[in-house]
């Protein structure tokens, strides 16, 4: 499906009339006002801004109907208006989203807990209420930059279109067959094997989320050597895998409790470990010990980061840890 957005086209809103300015990405726009109802004007402080985002219809109405039920929750990227011609989202705009901001300037350490408590806090919302965003990354982390001392002043969790909720009785979601959630560098372990997953597999992508921002300049730590596997190869996601285990490994026994001994993907975690034992290129995360990483930093990331979904805290728990102590 494509949109047919041009710019300078007029599309019509339940609430408004746009004007299209800018292609950020595809089907994605910046646009501007061209009507909107006297008594639905603006205030002074809100920009004459906002992003049209057109996507498959299955998309559109998941991610229309999330915010919707997350309407005015604090951190989550608002829903302004709709269209129909072409069918579209009307969207917050946010001046950057991390990734750029990042790469075109390290983030200092008070920035990047500043960002991981919204980040949180967005997360709890979607947690609480059983909803899992599936695709927390540095790219779909929006900021609005603020003056003087204070880069960010606002920091929102966008991109919801894969969003899902999870059945309250069952505590992991199972994974569909042949069905990925999220991007492979921020994709949970449970998920890269296609187990079963649930809110906690959003803690792992925020964890790596968060490795990725004390680094900046575009480093990944899951990110495989070019070298051995580019984005497009089959074998990419087993290069992540191998990462994921070297770095926070061994998988734990408990992994028994939903992966039966007889199940063939023991062969690719044991393929992994041993390319790890082969190669010797990596050290735990535990024994790092970068100038960017400071000890406080290697301890709460090290909560974040197990392999056993159940093991890892809530956003909730993380949102109280003394990490974040002393952030507003």
């Amino acid at each position: 499906m494509t949109s047919g957005f041009k710019a300078g086209q007029c599309v019509e809103g339940k609430v408004g009339t746009y004007v299209l300015s800018k292609q950020l990405h595809k089907d994605i726009w910046t646009a501007t006002y061209k009507a909107l109802p006297i008594d639905r004007l603006p205030s002074p402080l809100t920009l004459n801004r906002m992003v049209i985002k057109s996507a498959p219809k299955y998309r559109l109405d998941n991610e229309r109907n999330v915010l919707k039920h997350f309407h005015a929750r604090q951190g989550i990227r608002q829903l302004l208006d709709e269209t129909q011609d072409p069918p579209s989202l009307v969207l917050k705009h946010l001046d950057d989203n991390l990734l750029n901001a990042s790469n075109w300037k390290r983030l200092e350490k008070p920035e990047i807990k500043f960002i991981a408590k919204r980040i949180l806090e967005a997360l709890q919302a979607f947690h609480e209420v059983n909803y899992v965003h599936t695709d927390v990354k540095p790219d779909n982390i929006l900021v609005n930059y603020g003056s003087g001392l204070h880069r960010f002043r606002e920091v929102e969790l966008g991109d919801c279109g894969d969003a899902c909720f999870v059945n309250s009785k069952d505590h992991l979601k199972l994974g569909e067959i042949g069905h990925m959630i999220g991007a492979h560098m921020f994709r949970s372990p449970e998920a890269m094997l296609n187990l079963r997953w649930g809110t906690a597999t959003d803690i792992w992508s925020f964890g790596t989320t968060l490795i990725s921002l004390i680094w900046g300049s575009g480093w990944h730590i899951f990110k495989p050597d070019p070298k051995d596997a580019e984005p497009d190869d089959e074998a990419y996601p087993n290069h992540v895998l191998v990462k994921q285990i070297a770095f926070f490994g061994p998988f734990p026994l408990s992994y028994f409790d939903f992966l039966p001994k007889e199940d063939e993907r023991w062969e690719s975690i044991g393929d992994a470990t041993q390319y790890i034992i082969d190669h010797q290129k990596w050290k735990p995360f535990a024994k790092a010990e970068d100038k960017e990483l400071a000890e406080e930093d290697r301890t709460f990331i090290g909560k974040i980061m197990k392999l056993d979904p159940r093991d890892r805290p809530t956003a909730k728990e993380l949102l109280q840890d003394p990490w974040l102590r002393d952030i507003q």
